[in-house]
């Protein structure tokens, strides 16, 4: 049994600290205590131990090891990796194909609630993809939109459609490397073929398929999924939020949405605004109903609705924990089994809703868009009729303001206005210096870690030295959590440049960019601001860096390759699922080296494990760095913008006129 960890070392969190407090006072385990009970098997962790057939477990410990098979070390690794990524990418691939087959339905009226919100975004992609949209009705266009997206998961020849939204560079180089994906389900089906017994043997073969695999998810089911939700639902703008456990209510009736998918979370909002439910909800002795996310669906209701966000992944425990919930309603992805033994000792009801997803000893609601809004009416019936059963609660009063909701659309937007919105003033402000380059900080929590601390700490340090940080699922509510998300929040401690932007712009020095599905959200912004110019011509020339340092999920791992397919440097903290045992087996780097020389060599992005979080910051400014010179710009100098642009300002009007122009002109 590993040792035991104080409180303060589970997580920086006040409101999660006061739950795992009171759940070890009742003696209730939590993902927590589980970490510290459960010791990793070493070799398995480095994934050198092949199940993928009836002869082993292979476990390969030393220099020479093989197989029964004879398959080598790297050969396994290459699996092993090759098949989290295909898993990965089905996950989130699967969410898309639902939200086109979504759309078919909605366009053809066959749905309860759901409408086209956002015309112009329908018009836009549609235009994209070649469908006339000039004298056709929105539903006209949707329906072939929907058509064409459903078949790019069953396509097996030809190449992805989302694909032609990369730079024309990048396409080519795609081609000329064979990595252009095909169909979704094809990649994915293909990925789980060769790494089948007897089948593909060559590490660096299996990973450039892993490449391919992991871009029918970025380039494919991802972008399609974030396309018609928008369409759906409506293009993220900024908007006012809360984060963390504070945000449950003690006279409402508490409902947590937790999962991925935003066709049921959006449902449960519009059910919590009809008067019919308002009413049951005061007859119950409530004063209404208080909706909080957990996870990627507190970040899709967070970005469109304002709807709260109880917090990331390891809070869906801690929420149960506070006794003032009555439902935790869920559907996909991120769900811990431990809710069922978890909830039974409270009040709460865990209710499941998708036809995939099933946990033994919950209640199981499926949802069918067909008749979305009665599903969600029953839904909050059931929360609603538990609200009688409370016992004891206690909700910490911890929780902050943010501002979400900066799509790609609206970062263009807010840069030139409606009539000239462009990429120009981020890539000039990248180029002169004031900011020093962009970093991606997403992905997951890990109870192996010390909850969010690793995401703000790298937040934290990149936005002193200039860094403009954007930010996506569980790692954006880990800033939300901190007050980082709100245009004041923090700017003492951001560099001049960058604090500079902020406050001509006005906007946050972290930006909140949707789910973790929205990652291709990232992709778009990066893309534009290399055809923008200045900033050479393909996303591997840009000063940016991705990282992901509590990272936990294989969907983390397809995100990451994805990345780098894209010509990104992406960095992951904690456990490298290919690490090796360099005490017993020296050979064991070479995949390691391949997805992060190999691919570099091939597409401009690499992929490294940087446990600590000191070397992550050195190595994300290095690169950074590197970037800029090779592009000709800069170097990097907090000196040389001074103080903030308002207080600047302020002195350089005091100052007589001459000396006003020599301060400005030098």
């Amino acid at each position: 049994m590993a040792k035991k960890r104080e409180i303060t070392e589970y997580t920086i969190d006040p409101a999660a600290q006061k739950m795992i407090i009171r759940a070890e006072s009742m003696g209730i385990g939590t993902a927590f205590s589980r970490a510290d009970n459960m010791v990793p098997c070493n070799i398995g962790a480095a994934g050198m131990c092949c199940k993928q057939c009836g002869m082993g477990p292979c476990r390969l410990t030393k220099n020479g090891d093989v197989g029964v098979c004879g398959a080598s070390m790297d050969t396994i690794q290459a699996r092993n990796l090759t098949r989290s990524i295909a898993a990965g990418s089905a996950a989130h691939s699967d969410h898309g194909r639902d939200m086109a087959f979504t759309l078919k339905a909605v366009a053809n009226h066959e749905t309860e609630g759901y409408t086209i919100k956002d015309v112009a975004k329908l018009r836009q992609v549609a235009s994209l993809n070649n469908i006339k949209v000039e004298g056709r009705s929105p539903d006209e266009i949707a329906n072939e939109l929907a058509d064409l997206y459903i078949s790019q998961f069953g396509q097996q020849r030809g190449v992805l459609v989302p694909t032609k939204r990369a730079t024309k560079k990048r396409q080519e180089l795609w081609r000329q490397t064979g990595v252009l994906p095909r169909g979704v389900d094809r990649e994915v089906v293909e990925a789980l073929h060769r790494t089948h017994i007897g089948d593909d043997q060559d590490y660096a073969h299996i990973l450039d398929h892993a490449i391919r695999t992991s871009m029918a998810d970025g380039w494919g089911g991802s972008m399609i999924a974030t396309d018609i939700s928008d369409i759906l639902f409506g293009t993220p703008a900024p908007i006012l939020g809360q984060a963390n456990l504070g945000v449950l209510k003690t006279d409402m009736v508490n409902v947590v949405v937790h999962g991925h998918e935003p066709t049921l979370s959006e449902m449960i909002v519009a059910a919590t605004q009809d008067p019919e439910i308002i009413e049951y909800a005061h007859a119950a002795g409530a004063k209404g109903i208080q909706l909080s996310g957990i996870c990627c669906t507190a970040n899709e209701t967070l970005m469109r609705q304002g709807i709260p966000a109880a917090g990331n992944f390891l809070h869906q425990e801690l929420s149960i924990m506070t006794g003032a919930v009555e439902a935790m309603v869920v559907d996909v992805q991120c769900i811990m089994q431990a809710l069922v033994e978890l909830a039974s000792h409270f009040h709460t009801k865990i209710i499941t809703t998708s036809p995939k997803v099933k946990i033994t000893g919950a209640t199981h609601i499926e949802f069918d868009e067909h008749h979305a809004l009665t599903v969600a009416k029953n839904i909050l019936k059931v929360a609603i009729d538990n609200y009688k059963n409370r016992g004891e609660i206690q909700i910490p009063d911890d929780k902050e303001d943010l501002i979400p909701g900066f799509s790609h659309e609206y970062i263009n937007y807010m840069l030139g206005g409606s009539y000239r919105a462009s990429f120009r003033p981020l890539n000039d402000a990248i180029m002169s210096g004031r900011i020093r380059g962009v970093a991606a900080i997403v992905g997951c929590n890990n109870p192996r870690s010390k909850q969010d601390y690793l995401h703000v700490k790298v937040v934290r340090e990149l936005l002193k030295q200039d860094v403009l940080v954007v930010q996506t699922g569980c790692g954006a509510i880990a800033s939300a959590k901190l007050g980082l998300m709100l245009g004041e929040a923090g700017l003492d401690q951001v560099g001049p440049g960058l604090r500079e932007i902020c406050e001509t712009i006005g906007i946050p020095p972290v930006l909140h960019m949707g789910s973790c599905v929205d990652n291709t959200r990232i992709l778009t912004v990066l893309t534009q601001m290399a055809e923008e110019g200045g900033l050479g011509d393909d996303i591997d020339q840009i000063p940016a860096v991705g990282l992901a340092p509590e990272w936990m999920s294989e969907k983390a791992l397809a995100i990451a390759t994805y990345c780098v397919a894209s010509g990104a440097y992406v960095i992951f903290g904690g456990q490298s699922p290919i690490g090796g045992m360099p005490d017993r087996v020296k050979d064991s780097d070479h995949v390691l080296n391949y997805i992060s020389e190999g691919w570099e060599k091939q597409f401009g992005g690499k992929l490294e494990f940087i446990p600590d979080p000191e070397e992550m910051i050195k190595a994300s400014l290095a690169h950074i760095d590197k970037k800029r010179a090779a592009l000709g710009l800069p170097a990097w100098d907090p000196t040389k913008f001074g103080k903030s642009g308002d207080s600047r300002m302020l002195e350089l009007e005091a100052l007589p006129l001459e000396q006003r122009r020599e301060a400005i002109y030098g």
